[in-house]
């Protein structure tokens, strides 16, 4: 229980007023199902012609104790009913009418007060949900890169999905008995304890033996649940991988293989939650079943009493009894369904809390500074990086770009170049060492300034299933059209912008499908010249191009390089020729630096790059 109170106050503390709203209708629809079952005393007493006592009036005073208060007002209530029989023809029926409307009235009040209780709670429970999810949409935002190198895609959408899911499910849907039970139970136990002390004591010696058997059922019920639930994430997890790889499954003609694997995955998903499915499907029979055997035992206890003359109250007191003990075996009941929905919502909390509490290491300064402008250079001060404790991928690198020149970064794949890039945006700090922008630590800018001094061009570009327009203008605020279509011009995308169905308003596609690799690769290209950077990073933005798209992407990089710091990663040395300086990099160092060449003087690394690609 501690768990889930922990929860509770994480996600509840925004809809107090619907918790308050909740337990004040709880409490009236209990209090009102009381009295309204106290009518079911002097109806049964009139019926039957059991009570033959004569009342007489008792003034109520304001120095009477409770108990006496309480007895004076049972009896002037009776002295009421029966004066009014007495008084009218047919009193006896027409009082039973009387009494019968009232407990319509009352029942009609507290089924009000009930449906006001669940109510106030909707808003409740679907706010949860809904913060859930937007939280860890949050948390995956801010995350860094390195927390996603170790988890899977599918993996993380199923915790957004399915476990969100069965949290609204179980814990959501329980938060309403969770409230309303305790009420409930402890209006119907004190009403019980004011009818008949003797019975209540003899009901509390037994009840727990049967709450126990209840709740021995719902122990495994979370092991299970996170059991189901990891299953159902390597389910997503493969039908995330079958999407991504659909072309590679068909040209090798594998999807047998992976149907086989699906349906593998898919019969241990089934078997797991079948464990959990009858596990929670025996929880109402069995609750039935000891709560009629808890109203059978007071029952007989009871009944044994009355007709051996030794009990404190009369048998239609005793009916009485009986249907506020049913119906206390009902908020019990709701109980055991509780104790066994909530372990299976713990387990998708544990699994959400996997990246709702993940650590980021990528962390705002205190005091951060404001990176308005860079002026000087940027400089690798010793840096040195790993992903792993004990692997380093870089060591010992120092590197100076000044402010308008073109570095360029090659090597064979492995050799550091793309996480020598990513360190300056801090998708990753650096492990030992300084990254410094005219002189200032980049861990001491904050994050958006830093990055917003920046712009990318990936090998893969990176599009939206959206808009021409939307793309280009993803992440720069108020651009206006004649800046977008001047962007695209420059990008070389204008002219096949406005061939398509509707211009700038076209949809591309989810991850921009519907064009061309050198078509999406422009229109990456123009979103960064429409952000214009000061600084910018290419990594291999032409390798995976043919050569006329490669010609019109060169053109549009060669006009989006000028006058601009940059950072080139290549693997086709054509592109980088004119580079202002030329770093080779081999197992994580900088071996060889200089112009094109003086590289190819050296006659090192650089030369058998370059004599293998004229090969």
């Amino acid at each position: 229980m501690k768990d889930l109170f922990r929860f509770l106050r994480r996600f509840v503390r925004p809809y107090r007023k619907n918790l308050v709203g909740s337990i004040v209708f709880n409490i009236l629809s209990a209090l009102l199902n009381v009295v309204s079952f106290a009518l079911i005393v002097p109806i049964l007493e009139i019926l039957f012609k059991i009570n033959t006592k004569v009342y007489e009036y008792i003034p109520i005073a304001g120095g009477m104790s409770l108990d006496d208060m309480v007895q004076a007002f049972g009896n002037n209530f009776y002295y009421t009913i029966t004066q009014f029989i007495q008084t009218h023809h047919n009193g006896e029926s027409l009082t039973l009418l009387i009494l019968g409307l009232v407990l319509v009235a009352m029942t009609l009040v507290k089924t009000g007060c009930y449906f006001a209780s669940t109510a106030v709670m909707v808003p409740l429970r679907t706010g949860i949900v809904r913060d859930m999810r937007v939280k860890i949409y949050d948390k995956v935002l801010s995350l860094p890169m390195s927390f996603f190198s170790k988890e899977r895609k599918g993996d993380i959408i199923a915790r957004m999905s399915g476990d969100v899911s069965e949290i609204d499910n179980s814990i959501a849907s329980s938060l309403d008995m969770l409230i309303k039970n305790p009420i409930l139970i402890l209006v119907y136990m004190t009403t019980l304890f004011l009818i008949s002390w003797q019975l209540t004591v003899f009901t509390i010696v037994v009840g727990p033996v049967i709450i126990w058997v209840m709740g021995n059922i719902g122990r495994k019920l979370k092991a299970q649940s996170l059991d189901v639930q990891n299953r159902w994430s390597d389910t997503m997890s493969q039908m995330e991988e079958t999407l991504g790889g659909l072309r590679i499954i068909k040209a090798f003609l594998a999807e047998g293989k992976m149907s086989s694997r699906f349906v593998r995955t898919n019969d241990e998903l089934r078997k797991a939650s079948n464990r959990v499915s009858l596990r929670q499907a025996l929880a109402h029979p069995v609750s039935e079943f000891m709560g009629t055997a808890l109203i059978v035992i007071v029952l007989w206890y009871g009944g044994t009493l009355i007709l051996g003359n030794n009990s404190s109250i009369s048998a239609p007191e005793f009916i009485y009894y009986l249907t506020i003990l049913y119906s206390v075996i009902n908020p019990i009941k709701d109980f055991s369904k509780a104790g066994y929905a909530i372990p299976k919502g713990m387990a998708s909390v544990e699994r959400i809390d996997k990246i709702l509490l993940a650590d980021n290491n990528i962390t705002e300064p205190e005091n951060p500074v404001e990176a308005d402008s860079f002026q000087h250079e940027i400089r690798y001060n010793g840096v040195s990086f790993s992903y792993e404790a004990g692997r380093e991928v870089l060591s010992g690198i120092d590197l100076t770009i000044p402010r308008g020149k073109t570095i360029a970064l090659v090597g064979q794949s492995g050799s550091g170049k793309s996480t020598l890039v990513d360190l300056l945006p801090r998708f990753y700090d650096v492990s030992a060492g300084s990254i410094t922008i005219d002189g200032t630590d980049i861990r001491n800018f904050s994050l958006k300034s830093l990055r917003g001094m920046m712009g990318n061009v990936n090998q893969e570009a990176i599009l939206f299933n959206d808009t021409f327009y939307n793309n280009i203008t993803f992440g720069v605020k108020d651009a206006t059209m004649q800046q977008v279509i001047a962007a695209a011009k420059i990008a070389n995308a204008h002219d096949f912008i406005m061939e398509s169905e509707n211009g700038y308003d076209t949809n591309i596609g989810d991850r921009g499908c519907l064009l061309s690799g050198g078509q999406r690769q422009r229109i990456s290209i123009a979103r960064a010249i429409l952000k214009n950077p000061p600084i910018l990073i290419l990594d291999e933005a032409t390798s995976a191009l043919d050569t006329e798209s490669e010609r019109l992407v060169q053109e549009a990089l060669e006009r989006l390089m000028k006058d601009r710091t940059t950072i080139a990663i290549a693997h086709r040395l054509s592109t980088i020729k004119n580079a202002d300086e030329i770093c080779v990099m081999h197992e994580g160092k900088i071996v060889e630096r200089g112009t094109h060449d003086e590289l190819i003087a050296l006659d090192g690394y650089y030369r058998k790059l370059n004599d293998m690609q004229q090969l």
